[in-house]
């Protein structure tokens, strides 16, 4: 069929067809080899013409490996042949311990497509395609496919999936059928799920002032400084050591004097000091505490009686009482430990920090407190405050454990569903969890423990935010830059690869792409990632449902394969709008 060659560029050869020769459109995208004495080309067939063809060249068949690019071109004199069983399995990948079985190949004679799991799942991978173009069911089907894998038991595999919709439930549900030592588990914000499950519980003692921050949707400086300060104090409140709790008389009566001392009227000055016992008192100081008089006794609160000076009528007792229990000694005081606490608390803790520091009598930043103060409180009252109603005190070691490790069962599919609550929240959320395992895999024994985090609908999460200008960091952006060296990876799936976060995008390093079409998509992931080329970004506008173009460092070429249908399937398809119309029940 082929005559020889015609004409060589930098990426594409010109072929002459035997004259006489029936050129059939099953040799599109046919691989070849262009071999002369000294190499071997690999090519894919890309136009056909009644006596030509053109080829791109992919690289170079060298020793048994595939190496990437054209350095030596072929000669004008070069044969053309077909690829041998042996090459053809090494583009395609092979049966094989290690190795991922994709999908089948439509063009490499419906080869099975095998990937190199360690560098498919040891590196970030994105999955991006249209709404409907199979992305649900084709991750579905690759994480089925490694737990179907005969002779290969990956019982100490995390992968965490955060959805928003609960269809991945029905893939994985039943994975124990599969081998008795697989388990699934299901954590949803959803009282209401149809789906046997457990309520998502966050101990909020782990959280630090980023993650708050990112709950209350922070804004600002003087607000983090704020937050931080109140959670110095929650901890503090939630120790009951002696010492810890003589920091805490301090505290109290420190801010006691501050407010003594400050310009305002003595109803203002009584007011601001019960509500500061109403967010933290103790045993000995409150406001029911005997104070010693010279032959006669007072409560605390009774030393607060107001005269016609504008004064209070204890004034001296009330210093001399409150000044007992400043110690400067303590100044430097930090917890001791960490201890369990809640909304509430934190709440308390909040407060307190906001009068005793004056910041509700700072015109510079109570717009910034009043902000804070009511963002918290509708937290604490508001339906979200359940998942952080942690029953029991863990660390972060034991929290980790127990989502992965519960009644000596093992999951290998922690599913965490963030239905009924706004993105916001989600994202919030996702990325508390996110970073609660990024620092315990930085504590622990050097990627020991890998976890792929998957996350659906990825554009709303991993996004350009301004965390790095507010803390500093942004958690994707840190895990996509360190996180393999610790074995934390992300799997991003998205419909709207535009909008997400380019610095995560830009550490990627496999891809698997489906059908896109919107052009602003198709431009970012262009100029986004690396070794693209324009015929690689041709291929997956052409691409039916349930294909993908897979590229990456667990590819040896950009290559299409045909997923197999997940079975069981997830919950993703297409409402049926006739059947539901035409349905009078």
């Amino acid at each position: 069929m082929f005559k020889g060659i015609l004409y060589v560029g930098d990426i594409d050869v010109e072929i002459a067809l035997v004259e006489g020769s029936v050129v059939n459109t099953d040799i599109m995208n046919m691989p070849i080899v262009l071999e002369d004495s000294e190499k071997s080309i690999l090519a894919e067939i890309k136009e056909m013409n009644p006596k030509t063809v053109k080829a791109k060249m992919l690289g170079e068949l060298e020793n048994g490996r595939f190496i990437g690019g054209i350095l030596r071109k072929p000669n004008l004199s070069a044969s053309i042949r077909s690829l041998t069983a042996d090459e053809l399995r090494f583009i395609v990948g092979e049966r094989a311990r290690g190795n991922l079985l994709l999908g089948i190949s439509p063009f490499y004679s419906s080869q099975e497509v095998y990937v190199e799991m360690n560098e498919l799942f040891s590196k970030h991978l994105c999955v991006f395609g249209n709404t409907g173009s199979g992305k649900s069911c084709g991750v579905s089907r690759i994480i089925q496919n490694i737990f179907n894998q005969p002779g290969f038991v990956p019982y100490k595999s995390n992968f965490l999936i955060f959805d928003s919709s609960s269809e991945y439930y029905t893939a994985f549900a039943s994975i124990n059928s599969v081998n008795p030592n697989y388990n699934y588990r299901f954590i949803t914000t959803n009282e209401k799920s149809p789906y046997p499950h457990e309520i998502l519980s966050i101990p909020l003692w782990l959280l630090s002032v980023e993650d708050i921050s990112l709950l209350l949707d922070v804004n600002t400086y003087t607000q983090i400084s704020i937050l931080e300060k109140a959670l110095k104090l929650v901890r503090i409140f939630a120790e009951s050591s002696e010492k810890a709790i003589n920091y805490q008389n301090h505290l109290i009566a420190s801010a006691i004097m501050t407010i003594l001392y400050s310009n305002q009227s003595a109803a203002s000055k009584r007011d601001e000091i019960f509500s500061l016992f109403n967010t933290c008192q103790t045993d000995a100081f409150n406001l029911n505490a005997t104070v010693q008089g010279i032959g006669y006794t007072r409560r605390l609160q009774e030393c607060f009686l107001i005269d016609n000076t504008d004064n209070f009528s204890e004034r001296v007792l009330l210093t001399e009482y409150v000044n007992q229990f400043i110690r400067p000694d303590l100044n430097q005081y930090e917890p001791e430990s960490v201890q369990r606490y809640g909304l509430v608390e934190l709440e308390k803790a909040l407060n307190f920090a906001l009068i005793s520091e004056g910041w509700l009598r700072n015109e510079n930043v109570y717009a910034d407190a009043i902000t804070l103060k009511v963002k918290l409180h509708e937290l604490v009252i508001g339906p979200n405050n359940k998942f952080f109603e942690y029953r029991e005190f863990v660390t972060l070691d034991q929290f980790v454990s127990k989502l992965i490790v519960k009644d000596n069962k093992k999951y290998q599919i922690v599913n965490f569903n963030l239905e009924d609550v706004d993105d916001s929240f989600a994202k919030a959320i996702v990325k508390i969890m996110s970073r609660l395992i990024f620092d315990l895999s930085k504590r622990i024994e050097r990627g020991s423990l890998p976890f792929n985090l998957i996350l659906e609908e990825a554009h709303r999460y991993v996004q350009r935010d301004n965390d790095t200008n507010l803390f500093g960091y942004n958690i994707f952006d840190r895990i996509a830059k360190e996180g393999r060296k610790y074995g934390v990876l992300l799997a991003l799936i998205s419909q709207r690869p535009v909008e997400l976060s380019d610095t995560v995008i830009s550490q990627c390093s496999n891809f698997i792409i489906f059908k896109m079409s919107h052009p602003r998509d198709i431009e970012y992931i262009t100029k986004m990632i690396p070794n693209i080329t324009e015929d690689t970004i041709e291929k997956q506008k052409a691409l039916q449902v349930g294909h993908c173009l897979a590229f990456g460092s667990g590819f040896r070429i950009p290559i299409i394969a045909r997923l197999n249908m997940p079975d069981p399937m997830p919950q993703s398809s297409s409402c049926d709008v006739v059947n539901k119309w035409s349905n009078s029940n």
